[in-house]
């Protein structure tokens, strides 16, 4: 069973930087590939980005593709986030998920973290 935590979410203003962390439990979790999605109000959950289990392939969703850097330290059992040039349509409750596969571009999501809020002010 893995267990993950977000932190790292809060206030921001347009053009600013945040970084997310995604805390797991499990000693498995350095075996899973990791993703970031989002989800803002009255929108469906979409997919941001993703890492590969060593942290050698990254996927990213094309409207955050040059603005966000996912990263894994799997002696930390961490994932990241870095979040630049932010925008206030990207404002959302951002959730990481883990994917007992090891490698793929959109994780299915066997496992969810309970989501970290992000706004965006302009």
């Amino acid at each position: 069973q893995v267990q993950l935590v977000e932190s790292g979410g809060g206030l921001v203003q347009a053009g600013g930087s945040l970084r997310l962390s995604c805390a797991a439990s499990g000693r498995t979790f350095s075996n899973y590939a990791v993703g970031w999605f989002r989800q803002a109000p009255k929108k469906e959950r979409e997919f941001v980005a993703a890492i590969s289990w060593s942290g050698g392939s990254a996927y990213y969703a094309d409207s955050v593709k040059g603005r966000y850097a996912i990263s894994r330290d799997n002696a930390k059992n961490t994932v990241y986030l870095q979040m630049n040039s932010l925008k206030p349509e990207d404002t959302a409750v951002y959730y990481c998920a883990a994917d007992r596969r090891p490698v793929v571009a959109v994780p299915r999501g066997d496992y969810w973290g309970q989501g970290t809020q992000v706004t965006v002010s302009s």
